[in-house]
Formats: C-alpha cells, sequence, structure tokens
C-alpha cells in the first residue's frame, strides 16, 4: 500500500510572521486535537486573508485563518459568524483566536463550493428546470438568504447608506477608467457619469431600498459551501444594514458565472414570493422589485468592476480583470433598458470604444 505523500510546506513571505506562526499552531494544536503535519493550503481570497486546511485527532478537518492584522481586522468576521449561526445559518464556528497576531481556527464547512458544483460539467448553457440539481441548489441558497435577512436588526451592522455607496461608486472611474483604461473624462463626460451615480444612489437609497436587512455583501455561489451539513455561507465580514434587493442580485448576476435572463427571473421571482410569505418587506410588485434588483445590481457592478482593476493594478491579482468582460455585459444590459440610464449606457460605449445598442423601459 502506497503512503500519501506529505502536504506541500506553507510558504511564508515573512520569517518572522512565519515563526509566530508555527509557535501559535503548536500550542493550539496540542489543545485542540489536531495533527500540525497536515496543514496544507486550502484558499486564498481577493484580500490579505488566506486560509489553511488542517486535520484533527478525530479524523475531521479544521481551517485556519491567517489574516494579518495590519492589514485585515477580523472582528467583523467573528461579530458576522456569530450573527449568522443565531440566525441558523451554517457559518463557521470560532474554535481560537489569537486576535494580535491574526490567527484563527474555524469549523471545516467542506472543500467544495457551489460553484464548483455547478460548473463541475462546464459552464452553463441551459437554463435549468424545476427539480434540477442546480435548480435545487440555488433554491438551497435562497432559504440561506431568507433566515439571514430574517434575523435582521437595525444598528447592529454598518449602515449601508450614501457615504458607503459613494465610496464604492467612486471604485469605477478610479480604477477601472482611470487605472485600467487610462482614460481622463472629459468635462462633459465626468458630469454624465456624476449624474448617472447620483441616480443609481437615488433609486438604492429610496422606494424599495429604503426596506433595511442583513446585507451579506457577496452572496454568491463562489461564497456557498456543500459540506456534510448542508450549504454554508463564507467571506461575510464585510456585512452591514441595507437594501433588501442587494443579496440576491449578488446571487444571480454573479462575479465568475452568468445565467441566461430566464433563469435569473425564475429564481429572482421564487426568492420574492418566499420572501413576501416571511413578511420580508420587498413590497407587493414583482415588477418594482426586480426593478428595484436590477438598479442595485448596476451599482455592484461598477463597484466590482472599480475593484477587479484595483485587484490587478495594485495587489498584482490579474486573473480577477479577466471577469470584468462579465460585468461590462451586465452594466450594458442594465442601462440598455432603462431611458434614464440612456447617458451611462452612451459614457460606457465611448470607455470602451464599441457601437451603442439600447432598447428602453418606460
Amino acid at each position: 500500500m502506497t503512503t500519501p505523500a506529505p502536504p506541500a510546506p506553507v510558504p511564508w513571505a515573512d520569517p518572522a510572521r512565519s515563526q509566530a506562526f508555527e509557535h501559535w499552531l503548536h500550542a493550539m494544536a496540542a489543545e485542540q486535537g489536531l495533527r500540525p503535519d497536515s496543514l496544507r493550503l486550502a484558499s486564498a481570497d481577493a484580500s490579505f486573508r488566506r486560509y489553511l486546511r488542517i486535520d484533527g485527532l478525530d479524523g475531521k478537518s479544521r481551517i485556519i485563518m491567517d489574516a494579518p492584522p495590519e492589514k485585515e481586522d477580523c472582528r467583523p468576521f467573528v461579530q458576522v459568524a456569530a450573527l449568522m449561526r443565531q440566525a441558523g445559518v451554517h457559518a463557521p464556528e470560532v474554535l481560537a483566536w489569537d486576535e494580535p497576531q491574526g490567527f484563527m481556527l474555524l469549523t471545516d464547512l467542506g472543500a467544495q463550493t457551489l460553484m464548483q458544483v455547478i460548473t463541475a460539467a462546464g459552464a452553463p448553457t441551459a437554463v435549468p428546470q424545476r427539480g434540477a440539481p442546480t435548480h435545487e441548489l440555488y433554491m438551497g441558497a435562497i432559504d440561506a438568504l431568507l433566515r439571514w435577512q430574517l434575523a435582521s436588526k437595525p444598528e447592529v451592522l454598518p449602515p449601508y447608506d450614501d457615504a458607503l455607496l459613494s465610496r464604492e461608486l467612486a471604485l469605477f472611474d478610479q480604477w477601472y477608467v482611470k487605472g485600467h483604461r487610462r482614460l481622463e473624462l472629459g468635462a462633459e463626460q465626468q458630469r454624465t457619469l456624476a449624474s448617472a451615480l447620483a441616480a443609481i444612489k437615488a433609486h438604492n437609497l429610496g422606494a424599495l431600498g429604503a426596506a433595511r436587512v442583513y446585507v451579506h455583501r457577496d452572496f454568491m455561489p463562489r461564497n456557498l459551501m456543500l459540506g456534510e451539513h448542508g450549504l454554508g455561507v463564507l467571506d461575510f465580514q464585510d456585512a452591514v444594514y441595507g437594501p433588501i434587493s442587494y443579496d440576491i442580485a449578488s446571487l444571480m448576476r454573479d462575479a465568475f458565472l452568468s445565467w441566461d435572463e430566464e433563469f435569473v427571473i425564475d429564481i429572482t421571482a421564487r426568492y420574492w414570493q418566499q420572501a413576501r410569505r416571511a413578511a420580508l418587506p420587498v413590497g407587493s410588485d414583482f415588477g418594482e422589485f426586480y426593478e428595484a434588483v436590477e438598479w442595485m445590481g448596476l451599482q455592484r457592478h461598477l463597484k466590482v468592476l472599480g475593484i477587479f482593476a484595483r485587484l490587478t493594478l495594485r495587489d498584482g491579482k490579474a486573473q480577477y480583470l479577466a471577469d470584468t468582460p462579465r460585468f461590462i455585459g451586465y452594466v450594458r444590459s442594465t442601462t440598455a433598458r432603462y431611458r434614464t440610464l440612456a447617458p451611462l449606457l452612451r459614457l460606457l460605449e465611448e470607455i470602451e470604444g464599441g457601437a451603442v445598442q439600447a432598447g428602453y423601459n418606460f
């Protein structure tokens, strides 16, 4: 019988941090019943955090978060993890935490993301039918989202307010237009962009946007895990208290996965129906709610374009910029649907160098 090869050593850029981790690991492993020799890389995300996997003497794996404290504040992660678990959402439990050094031991939600399951047979090409595995996976995601939203209370999480929306939208001009496209907008173009962003903020903060719940802010298949205890949720540390339309927009207009609009509408409608039955503030008109989701999604698309450009230009993570065409497509689709967004569509085409194609809803 062949003995499995030991895992590759975990690389460290900072020898001092490596040494500090080794001291923490061996003391913590003795307390928690873990095997230090099983330590291996699990994943990294768009921030400065990374995750390691380690096996326990009980045969179960755990996750270690490595988050340099000068770059990452782990307190929101701990707070939101507790809120999610209280809401009945399967989120990691914090088993040990060295706050000054930024090392944390967590329960392991599994090694397979919802996105990996969906794309296992290749990129989606058809609309999943009700009862099909992919359809049921999304319905499971909706169940978790509803539990999270039903636990919402004001003044617990930071508000998703005008100031935060403004900071996020500013990323589009700063990092995507100026940084990635290397363009300086003219005076008229700047006025067009400013007017469009003001309209997006006003739409998202008013009407249905005024209905507030807990917002994950990155609720998408890449951050949903499938394990032995069902669907789990990760990457929630930036959660806020904000528009109810945000997380369903994030789920159905994914950063790394695109669906036919028929499927997007179907899942969004099913979410809306269940949310209404649960007395969540989604309104009585699905058309109005879907419009709110589209406008909220537009804000997210512009923000993500800026973030992906920043990850490439500032942080050297070029893989994210490869997905910007997906978001350009999302922006085109939404701005082409509403007359008030026509100037933004024309500006986008000037930035991208393409032709204007529009068909408006009134």
